[in-house]
């Protein structure tokens, strides 16, 4: 129960799904004229790169070093 409220697998999540989402909208739908704003630079989809590398070592970390309850904490019941 504690791993669902971890809040490294929020995170995690949120920038995976914003990830995605750039990396389509980077891959996909990058016009001429968002290349000029920004200097003929993908924007979306280099910051879509680096949430979902971002992502990825949330999740690694998460996976690497689960939340450890102490066993002082925990009521007799769910023993």
């Amino acid at each position: 129960m504690a791993r669902l409220f971890d809040l490294r697998w929020i995170i995690a999540l949120l920038f995976g799904v914003y990830g995605v989402v750039l990396l389509v909208l980077g891959i996909g739908f990058e016009s001429d004229q968002d290349r000029v704003k920004t200097g003929g630079f993908n924007v979306n989809l280099w910051v879509g790169i680096g949430m979902l590398v971002f992502t990825a070592l949330m999740a690694t970390w998460a996976l690497v070093r689960p939340v450890q309850i102490p066993e002082a904490q925990i009521p007799e019941e769910q023993k």
